[in-house]
């Protein structure tokens, strides 16, 4: 399973939320996690934020995102609570493709259902 949150610029004990996500992802033993620097997007103020602009760069967001199973990443989800204040979470079902090696098929797996 892929839980995707999209946060802002905000802080958490005078450091991004992105950081703390991951940390805590870590700490929980959680497969893997990626941060993701938007480069352009709008959110529920409708004003399109772009690196393009000539003008200074805020309102841009971070999206972050973390793999493993359903339940473990259901178990994670309490360890986003008081956290996230303006952003979104999702979470979506994935088939992760194990890559093949020399003189084998590639294994596609299903990540994410409950066994």
């Amino acid at each position: 399973m892929r839980l995707t949150v999209l946060v802002g610029e905000e802080t958490w004990q005078h450091r991004p939320v992105y950081y703390e996500i991951v940390r805590r992802a870590h700490a929980a033993g959680l497969a893997g996690a990626t941060v993701l620097r938007a480069i352009e997007g709008y959110g529920t103020t409708l004003k399109v934020h772009s690196t393009r602009l000539l003008s200074l760069v805020d309102g841009l967001g971070f999206v972050v995102l973390i793999v493993d199973r359903e339940d473990r990443i259901r178990d994670f989800l309490p360890r986003l609570d008081g956290l996230i204040h303006h952003g979104l979470v999702t979470l979506d079902r994935l088939e992760v493709v194990v890559p093949a090696r020399r003189g084998e098929q590639s294994r596609p797996r299903l990540f994410g259902h409950r066994r």
